[in-house]
């Protein structure tokens, strides 16, 4: 894949790449989602423990996607609270970040998440505010800020 490409796809891939993104188990309607990622060595500061901004990457994301399995395509979930508690260190290995909705609104929604190890030990948990924006909006805002005319 080209640096220079800058296709949704494209990029999406990327981003899925740099966090370790195994696969996507499982996303419900009811507003659930659970996705595996690869921790990776390159993910770890000192003593083999991986940084913490990975770990609330990959509960922020399976967050995101209970969101657009709750509410479909028309909207991009934005974060607007994240608070993150760590219970254990997490080293390189195989992790699931699940989430489910706690309250659903009608433009905002809160959820809340974990991290856990192959042995199902909880390593982190997450809540989160969550802004349920209208994709045209967003795909018009992102235009306009980056003077993209596709």
């Amino acid at each position: 894949m080209s640096e220079e490409s800058t296709g949704e796809n494209e990029v999406t891939h990327s981003l899925y790449e740099t966090m370790g993104l195994v696969r996507i188990i499982d996303v419900d309607p009811a507003g659930r989602a659970s996705l595996e990622y690869e921790a990776k060595r390159e993910q770890c500061h000192s003593g083999g423990v991986v940084q913490g901004g990975f770990i609330s990457g990959w509960i922020d994301a399976a967050m995101a996607h209970a969101a657009m399995a709750r509410n479909g395509e028309g909207i991009v979930p934005m974060t607007l609270e994240l608070k993150v508690s760590y219970f254990a260190p997490t080293r390189p290995g195989p992790v699931i970040a699940e989430a489910w909705v706690e309250r659903h609104g009608k433009r905002t929604s809160f959820y809340e998440g974990h991290l856990r190890d192959k042995d199902g030990t909880v390593l982190a948990k997450a809540t989160s505010t969550i802004l349920l924006a209208d994709v045209s909006r967003v795909l018009a805002a992102s235009k306009k800020a980056t003077g993209d005319a596709a």
